[in-house]
């Protein structure tokens, strides 16, 4: 058990200097690509880039049917101020069409996105455990104190690593799609809204990535290895239960598995600290939106040159864009510990 330890000092136990990579750098990228490539190129690569494309092709309709509904939301606004029966339902009508084909669409999309990730992982699990058992790997790893926990990485980082790289490839591809269509709607409305939005979606992203981000890869990757540790000690009571009990070793494996998850403890008390600054980071980056469309519009609709529909429009499409440009932000702590695993599994391979 002793190579499957990790360091007590705090202070001295720094995980190697290739596994440490900041957030959206050029070796995080790299470890990626290291990790996915065989399976976009090898024998399921037609699997899966048609998986990839009807996933595409599933976000543009899902993008187009929300610009359309954003557009009928503000119609229907402006249909009420204007006490106009006749354009409010045919406003009505035109929502619950669109709403009868997005409905299906999202719920599809999502059913493909999970299958996708699934038959990835397949793929990967086999091409690691090949690997894993080629050449007695697995015995020279289990003398190899800087690989910890083979089994934990194949098992559960794969899992991991693939759900959430379909997950982010999408999100930032539905990102992009979104911030086109929906600027455009907004630079139609008020140049001046996207002028702000770009200055305050830039400021947010670079605060996240310069003050949150290696601070979290960190605590996340010395999580994962201290979970696995402590998964490890139990693992090991059970295996030598008989032992254990015929030399009545049970005080000094309790203290064994205290002392494992003691560091489990203390480095997820300071990774829920940090996370307790980020989220307060995140709902501030993201509720301020709510009252920055109403201020930079107010002028326009007092005087009567902006329909109040045109404002609830515009508001939509600025929280659709800011979301879309947010991205990072948004999703900073789960992309944050993606890149732990991923570094771990570059490791293993």
């Amino acid at each position: 058990s002793a190579t499957n330890e990790a360091p007590a000092d705090e202070t001295a136990a720094k995980p190697k200097k290739r596994r440490r990579v900041p957030l959206l750098s050029l070796a995080a990228w790299k470890q990626f690509v290291n990790v996915a490539k065989p399976y976009w190129l090898e024998d399921e690569k037609a699997k899966a880039w048609s998986l990839l494309l009807l996933l595409i092709v599933l976000m543009l309709i899902d993008t187009k049917l929300a610009v359309m509904l954003n557009n009928q939301t503000g119609e229907m606004t402006s249909a009420l101020a204007a006490r106009n029966s006749g354009r409010f339902w045919n406003s009505v009508r035109a929502c619950l069409f669109i709403l009868a084909v997005a409905v299906p669409v999202y719920a599809f999309y999502y059913y493909m996105r999970d299958l996708f990730a699934n038959h990835w992982r397949r793929w990967l699990t086999s091409h690691f455990l090949d690997g894993y058992l080629k050449g007695r790997k697995y015995y020279e790893l289990g003398a190899d104190g800087e690989i910890d926990n083979p089994d934990q990485r194949i098992s559960e980082d794969i899992n991991t690593f693939t759900g959430r790289s379909i997950n982010f490839l999408l999100i930032f591809l539905g990102s992009i799609m979104q911030l086109v269509a929906f600027s455009a709607v907004l630079w139609s409305i008020s140049h001046m809204l996207v002028a702000v939005l770009t200055v305050y979606a830039l400021l947010g992203t670079v605060v996240a990535i310069y003050i949150f981000g290696t601070p979290l890869i960190q605590l996340n990757f010395w999580q994962l290895r201290r979970e696995a540790d402590f998964r490890f000690s139990l693992m090991r009571l059970r295996e030598n239960a008989e032992s254990i009990a015929f030399y009545r070793g049970e005080a000094q494996e309790r203290a064994h598995i205290d002392s494992k998850f003691d560091k489990v403890f203390h480095n997820f008390a300071r990774l829920i600290k940090k996370q307790r600054a980020l989220n307060f980071f995140q709902r501030s980056f993201s509720q301020l939106t709510l009252v920055l469309p109403g201020v930079i519009l107010a002028g326009g609709v007092l005087s009567g040159e902006l329909e109040v529909g045109r404002a609830v429009q515009a508001t939509g499409a600025f929280t659709a864009v800011l979301a879309a440009v947010g991205v990072i932000v948004e999703n900073f702590e789960s992309l944050s510990r993606f890149v732990a695993g991923i570094g771990r599994l570059q490791a293993l391979s």
